[in-house]
């Protein structure tokens, strides 16, 4: 077996990756951050978001271990006192695997030149200086006009993060959905949207079309990087064959995450 390491910057993060790295080599199990069967990302979940678009080339050979370094994420499972049961299990223990459906981006430009992006968690599209007006397609059928700041297409792990701040549902991740949301969209006699999330099977895309504009300055996100285009024609958002997969020594149940990271109550049941 061999594991690369993704960090933070955070000292505490610093003194966590030197342990684990001794621990490692004990076990003879060899560090390779350029053909890794094992990425464990130590820090929160962004940075297991960095984690998996540095290896989002190879992401079908490689697996995901989640190490916090402050309070539960949604993708980490192990907390940063429990190395050696977490590489004791490297050697011992055959893991059970969790997949993770992926959002597809293909951005196409008015020259008809395409660009294939993948995210873990959302993506978004707005204008830099004036609302963003767009047609909106799922399976290729109009669905609405949309006015407003951008719009939000997430996966289901994404549901707890843009999305959920933009008033859509939690989405269980062993569903295989797409939801999306309106930023500040405009509703009068002229433009009209559902004003609600939406959420689409995994047989369905959703496509949107901006409006042709004099000045046309979009912004496309996917897990906080950006793509600048004054160009775009229009951009498909479906499930990927590709998935992020997990491995599970041990789980924490998603609803309890959730309760968690939003409620956190401590009661007795």
């Amino acid at each position: 077996m061999k594991v690369a390491i993704v960090s933070n910057d955070r000292v505490e993060t610093k003194a966590v990756v030197k342990n684990l790295e001794k621990l490692l080599a004990a076990k003879k199990i060899e560090i390779d951050v350029e053909n890794p069967d094992v990425i464990i990302s130590v820090g929160g979940d962004g940075t297991l978001i960095s984690a998996f678009h540095k290896y989002v080339n190879i992401i079908d050979q490689v697996r995901f271990i989640g190490v916090h370094t402050g309070h539960l994420g949604f993708y980490t499972d192990w907390r940063n006192f429990e190395l050696d049961k977490l590489v004791d299990n490297l050697t011992k223990k055959q893991p059970s695997t969790a997949s993770y459906p992926l959002l597809e981006l293909i951005v196409t430009r008015k020259d008809n030149s395409k660009r294939k992006l993948l995210a873990l968690n959302e993506a978004t599209i707005k204008r830099v200086s004036k609302t963003l007006t767009a047609d909106v397609f799922i399976r290729d059928q109009f669905f609405e006009s949309f006015k407003g700041d951008g719009l939000c297409v997430s996966t289901p792990t994404g549901s707890t993060a843009y999305s959920k701040s933009l008033g859509g549902a939690v989405i269980h991740p062993r569903l295989k959905a797409l939801q999306m949301t309106e930023i500040a969209s405009i509703n009068n006699r002229i433009f009209r949207t559902l004003s609600s999330p939406i959420v689409i099977s995994p047989d369905e895309w959703i496509t949107i079309k901006p409006a042709k504009a004099r000045h046309d300055d979009y912004i496309i996100t996917y897990d906080g990087y950006t793509l600048r285009g004054k160009d775009i024609k229009k951009i498909e958002y479906r499930i990927s064959q590709h998935v992020i997969r997990f491995d599970k020594y041990q789980h924490t149940h998603f609803w309890n995450r959730v309760e968690d990271a939003f409620i956190g109550h401590d009661r007795e049941v």
